[in-house]
């Protein structure tokens, strides 16, 4: 680690990074809260794997138009946006047909993408390391692009903190407080997707949902509120971020793919302590029981 720092202090690449990795883990934090509250894993898989299709058209119109100025994150950010409000509109109106719309979703969006990546002349490995995260690769344009989804998604999970929450757990009482839950669900798809956009930058769209639910579920067994679970997994993303881009580093080894093992390996250490811990309590029951038992 410390030839890692050494080497953070020397090169402007991973200083991008890691900032990078701290911008994506502020909005993941607060938006995976919400996320995993309203049980929407899989409408964020499938804007996560939509997401090529933009970015395989930005490149295509950057390279045969000369968009010079539309950078691949602007495509994602629209496809992403444009997935979130077809699945919710399907959603809302048809919900026997979510299942449907998730899958065309996904595999247009994904289809799309190989095929423009397939049509843009040049080397495409830029664009590809998407698939699976090109955070060493991230440009001052890119912080830029990331800090202001950041802005304005952690600033739209805490203006309306009380009507995310109020639709992520209980759909009924918030109609009854006169929230309208509609609006605010496609509020929330159009977040998941912003912070889809940031992940995808950091780990690549196929990793996108181990970061966005697994730091959520260890932060669950310390937390008591959901604002807890948010400033707790935030400061665990920002912390697996760094420690996995300082492995990759030493070892050689893919960024993305190295803080998803991270994430994982904590999460199987967690719950296995947990489910020790309750082991634990029911036999000291079952002792105190039988030793009741015995008394009498």
């Amino acid at each position: 680690m410390t030839e890692f720092l050494r080497a953070v202090a020397e090169h402007g690449f991973l200083q991008y990074a890691l900032i990078a990795g701290v911008l994506a883990s502020i909005a993941c934090g607060v938006v995976g809260s919400y996320v995993a509250a309203r049980r929407i894993t899989y409408i964020a898989g499938g804007i996560a794997h939509s997401v090529l299709g933009g970015l395989g058209a930005a490149r295509y119109l950057q390279v045969t138009q000369g968009w010079e100025w539309l950078h691949p994150l602007f495509g994602a950010v629209i496809a992403a946006l444009l997935s979130a409000l077809i699945i919710g509109m399907v959603s809302l109106r048809w919900r026997e047909s979510e299942d449907t719309a998730i899958s065309a979703i996904w595999a247009i969006g994904m289809a799309a993408g190989v095929l423009f990546i397939a049509r843009t002349p040049g080397y495409a490995e830029n664009l590809m390391s998407y698939l699976f995260g090109n955070i060493l690769m991230v440009t001052p344009t890119s912080l830029w692009l990331m800090a202001t989804l950041d802005l304005l998604v952690v600033a739209l999970g805490l203006l309306f903190y009380k009507q995310l929450v109020a639709i992520s757990f209980d759909e009924e009482f918030a109609r009854m407080r006169g929230i309208n839950v509609e609006a605010f669900y496609l509020l929330l798809l159009c977040m998941t997707a912003l912070t889809v956009v940031l992940l995808v930058t950091v780990v690549g769209l196929v990793l996108v949902i181990a970061l966005l639910t697994l730091p959520i579920a260890i932060a669950g067994h310390f937390s008591r509120s959901l604002r807890q679970v948010m400033a707790i997994s935030a400061a665990l993303i920002a912390v697996l971020t760094v420690a996995g881009l300082g492995v990759s580093y030493n070892a050689d080894l893919p960024a993305g793919a190295t803080i998803i093992v991270l994430t994982g390996a904590l999460y199987l250490v967690v719950i296995g302590a947990a489910s020790l811990r309750s082991s634990l309590r029911r036999s000291r029951a079952a002792s105190a029981t039988v030793e009741s038992g015995s008394s009498r």
